[in-house]
């Protein structure tokens, strides 16, 4: 019966080992507990308030007194950036009346962009319903500007017109958008 006893302690001796040993190997395996973080600082509320965008009409863009040819069709153009008129062969620029470019003038928050946006017409009509067609209008720089340290940024405009040949005499008119954003 001893020996029974011996065998049944050194079994269970055994079994306690191997217990420990397992629980000693899943201990080693298991992912060990996060250490408690506190939360970080939040960062600041924060707030951008702008001067409200201005956009003022200096001056209309005026393709000047041009007189047109009998045989030959031709284009008139304003530069948007120094206002000189040019045109093509067979039309006749009359020199009392040179024209100009259209120029803005806005106001605005310094150092902000602006997104300049421009739709033009596609004709002018005069007062008998006589068109000339509006073949392009164009800013003088790029679409998007950065506003002065004085609050002020400049926009020029140009384009050209299309001169058929015998058009018809007359003021010949139209609008145009000219839109500011932030960006």
């Amino acid at each position: 019966m001893e020996a029974t006893w011996i065998a049944k302690a050194l079994t269970m001796r055994g079994l306690v080992k191997s217990a420990l040993a397992l629980s000693a190997l899943l201990a080693a395996i298991a992912p060990a507990a996060a250490a408690p973080v506190s939360a970080p600082t939040p960062p600041p509320g924060r707030a951008l308030l702008l001067i409200p965008l201005t956009l003022t009409k200096v001056q209309d863009i005026h393709f000047g007194s041009i007189v047109p040819s009998t045989t030959t069709a031709g284009w008139v153009s304003i530069n948007a950036v120094n206002g000189a008129r040019a045109a093509s062969a067979g039309l006749t620029l009359m020199p009392n009346d040179v024209g100009q470019r259209g120029e803005f003038a806005g106001a605005g928050t310094p150092g902000q962009q602006v997104i300049m946006a421009l739709t033009p017409p596609a004709q002018l009509t005069n007062p008998g319903g006589d068109t000339l067609t509006v073949l392009a209008m164009n800013l003088d720089g790029p679409t998007t500007r950065t506003i002065a340290a004085d609050q002020t940024f400049f926009v020029g405009v140009g384009g050209v017109i299309f001169v058929a040949a015998n058009q018809p005499e007359g003021l010949y008119s139209a609008t145009y958008d000219l839109t500011a954003d932030y960006q």
